[in-house]
């Protein structure tokens, strides 16, 4: 990346552009890292109320004489309750691995279940969507390939549905949705499962209930956003969703999240905003974003607004979740000078510096977006100088963790390069010395050399 000249290392001329293409290597293999994490993060949904109502149950283990007597009482039993019953019973059952089992192993079980959702019994459908959650939760894969067969009628049954897609039901659609959810991480899905899903209605109507406004109910968008977010991770045709208004959707639920958590203090919103922060971060990769503008069809300003009210709620509420905000920020402003331009004229600097302090990993995703807005041009470096920036960076030099140092140092190369006056200032503040600390690190020896060079010379 440098070169030897006369009088001294001096950055080649396309010393930026090489910047910002190991950064963009850098983020490709994470970004490849993190969509394969995201691929297996099984939730159990559960009703907290029914839940305090069965304290004290232990779940049983059955066998086959008591599982088949349920699904017979179930499907043929004289009155109503007496089915109900049937069905909580086998769902208690199936949260033990071994009637789980033994539940597969029965010819036509899963079968039954799927047929049992389809009545016009309420309660029915209910327990019998529960039992199908309780197995496709399971940790034992051999119980999650039985469930696999269930998916293309759990297809038809939710795309069934009327073009409002709103079932009287809502707990029922949000069991369904948690089970599709959970067969959607299968390693079966993106050959066996996935494009059964695109190529229904279903994606259209999972868009439909991420509408904003007074139909949506958080629980059912909860669900029917991890069922998205994990077919955009599997990168089947991701371009179809994009074509079908994905970006769009996602951002209008974006603004209306940030609306929502300066609203009210409920503290479900969380469970929501991660789906649709990942979902988002994840398509603005994909080359079909370019194509209509990655600009989620909204105004910049917006969008960036709105998604720094969400960190701020983030940082009190779940500070884990701040690098899903700061990859979305990072994938926004990576290609797009309009981004960085609202991040500036917003005032929006200073506050993203107060999240370094947060975690190592926070820190390497706020000096990226840095980077993104400096590596634009001189004019934005200008815009980024005044304030705390300089003691910020001074401050970063002062850890351990090579990411963060790395970081830093990749910033300040842009400053130096774009911004007269801040290698001035770097040397005033005692920045050489900072960085005789990482001369002997093997990872930053290159850049801390090249770094001093570049503050002493120019």
């Amino acid at each position: 990346m440098w070169s030897r000249q006369r009088g001294g290392l001096k950055p080649l001329r396309c010393g930026v552009e090489q910047l910002r293409c190991r950064r963009r290597e850098r983020e490709a293999a994470l970004r490849k890292a993190r969509r394969e994490q995201q691929l297996v993060s099984k939730r159990l949904l559960r009703d907290e109320a029914l839940e305090e109502a069965e304290e004290g149950c232990v779940a049983m283990i059955f066998g086959e004489a008591e599982i088949q007597q349920f699904l017979r009482l179930a499907q043929r039993g004289t009155e109503e309750k007496e089915r109900e019953g049937a069905l909580v019973s086998l769902r208690r059952g199936l949260q033990r691995p071994e009637t789980q089992q033994t539940f597969i192993r029965l010819e036509g079980s899963i079968r039954t279940l799927v047929g049992l959702l389809t009545s016009n019994q309420a309660l029915l459908q209910l327990e019998a969507a529960r039992c199908l959650h309780e197995l496709s939760h399971s940790e034992q894969s051999a119980v999650v390939e039985a469930c696999l067969p269930a998916t293309s009628y759990l297809l038809t049954y939710l795309s069934g549905h009327s073009s409002d897609f709103i079932s009287p039901h809502l707990t029922v659609l949000e069991a369904l949705g948690y089970a599709l959810s959970q067969l959607l991480q299968a390693k079966e899905a993106p050959e066996k499962i996935i494009p059964s899903v695109l190529g229904s209605t279903l994606p259209q109507h999972m868009l439909q209930l991420l509408q904003p406004g007074p139909k949506l109910n958080l629980g059912v968008a909860v669900e029917f956003a991890w069922c998205l977010h994990y077919i955009i991770c599997s990168q089947v045709n991701n371009a179809l969703l994009i074509t079908q208004g994905a970006l769009s959707t996602l951002g209008l639920l974006l603004l209306d999240l940030a609306g929502a958590v300066q609203r009210t203090e409920d503290a479900g919103l969380e469970l929501l905003a991660c789906p649709v922060l990942r979902c988002l971060s994840n398509l603005l990769t994909e080359a079909a974003a370019e194509a209509v503008g990655g600009q989620l069809q909204l105004r910049d300003e917006r969008v960036v607004a709105a998604l720094f009210i969400l960190l701020q709620f983030l940082l009190q509420k779940q500070p884990s979740l701040l690098p899903e905000g700061l990859w979305l920020l990072n994938n926004l402003t990576a290609n797009s000078p309009s981004f960085c331009t609202s991040l500036l004229s917003l005032d929006l600097i200073e506050p993203l510096l107060h999240l370094l302090s947060v975690s190592n990993v926070v820190s390497v995703l706020v000096l990226t977006v840095l980077c993104n807005v400096a590596e634009k041009g001189p004019a934005y470096c200008q815009r980024l100088w005044p304030g705390p920036l300089l003691s910020s960076l001074l401050d970063m030099l002062a850890f351990s963790d090579t990411e963060v140092v790395g970081q830093s140092l990749e910033l300040l190369q842009l400053l130096f390069l774009y911004q007269p006056g801040a290698a001035q200032a770097f040397l005033q503040q005692s920045g050489l010395q900072a960085l005789q600390r990482h001369e002997e690190v093997a990872q930053l020896q290159d850049r801390v050399h090249a770094l001093q060079q570049t503050a002493l010379h120019g």
